[in-house]
């Protein structure tokens, strides 16, 4: 049988209301009457009813977060990041995986609303117009993380992409390289036509033609790296530095690279993006683009708590700052 707050009232010999002021942490009951309550409580084993203090308050204390797939190491530390502040700000996760299919993320969304969670984080790859409908329809608010909404219209946490790729192949032409490879995800998305513009941005400036031969469309696993190897190394000027767009496909990179004759970094120089543990488990160790994964998963969290809130927010679109990490993979 349910235990309910009527019970514990019953039990404590006081009313129901004294018992919400001691479950909801109400200063003002006296210290023998909280501890008898607390006793009560503990005896009957009386757990509150989250869905009715949600229905009082209007609201569940609850948030949902919606991820691509949280096998990936990538969005796994984003995901640390926001658990980490709801827990601090006394927040509930419903974690779902929407395996970056469209129709499943906006069924998620509504089930999500459905279940009448205070605020929303998601990650993506492409944010559609079917998205943001569905996002300004939302009732309550909506944070990205690591997502790119072109429009602008809703908040969001990421780095300058463009400006971070610009960084990387400036590092491959202050060193003399004129054969850079781009291994991009997949191209149409957002986050990867900032890389290319910053890609194309850094060659022109360095007087380089582009070359659509030296960019391959990746989709971030580390077998895409390796097919990408297996391209760039039939191309009779290969390419002698290589800029990959994540983590996964950069060891993909490396070990096709080794199993080609090609040594890295002294025929190939690699960058990655993003600086997850993956960069360290390889031999080279990989120089990385750090992308503050877990801070953008807080500050992500932090943002949709302060918009939950109706807290006074300066910037609705952050950008956390990036660097180049030099590892064994460049010289």
């Amino acid at each position: 049988m349910n235990i309910t707050i009527y019970d514990v009232a019953r039990e404590a010999n006081v009313s129901m209301a004294t018992v919400s002021r001691v479950v909801n942490g109400n200063p003002n009951v006296k210290p023998a009457t909280r501890k008898k309550v607390m006793e009560v409580i503990d005896r009957l084993g009386y757990r509150p009813n989250a869905v009715a203090r949600g229905l009082a308050s209007k609201k569940t204390t609850t948030v949902g977060v919606i991820i691509p797939d949280i096998s990936s190491i990538f969005f796994a530390e984003l995901a640390r990041g926001i658990e980490d502040i709801a827990t601090m700000y006394k927040y509930n996760i419903i974690l779902s995986n929407s395996d970056q299919n469209t129709e499943k993320e906006l069924h998620l969304l509504n089930t999500m609303l459905g279940k009448q969670v205070d605020g929303i984080v998601f990650m993506g790859s492409k944010i559609s117009e079917a998205h943001i409908e569905e996002f300004k329809k939302s009732p309550v608010p909506i944070v990205l993380a690591g997502t790119l909404d072109e429009t602008g219209q809703i908040p969001s946490v990421n780095i300058d992409n463009e400006s971070a790729a610009y960084d990387a192949i400036k590092f491959f032409t202050e060193k003399g390289h004129k054969k850079i490879a781009f291994l991009s995800g997949v191209y149409k998305d957002p986050i990867n036509e900032k890389r290319m513009a910053g890609y194309k941005k850094a060659l022109e400036e360095a007087d380089i033609e582009f070359n659509e031969e030296y960019v391959v469309d990746g989709d971030y696993t580390y077998d895409s790296g390796m097919e990408a190897i297996d391209r760039l190394m039939k191309i009779q000027e290969k390419p002698t530095a290589l800029l990959a767009g994540g983590d996964e496909m950069a060891l993909g990179v490396v070990h096709a690279a080794q199993d080609a004759g090609v040594q890295v970094p002294g025929d190939l120089e690699v960058i990655s993006f993003d600086n997850t543990r993956l960069t360290l488990m390889v031999r080279p160790r990989i120089t990385t683009v750090v992308q503050p994964l877990y801070d953008i998963g807080a500050v992500s969290m932090r943002l949709l708590t302060k918009l939950m809130n109706k807290e006074e927010v300066d910037d609705e679109s952050v950008f956390l700052p990036h660097r180049i990490e030099e590892r064994d993979s460049t010289k």
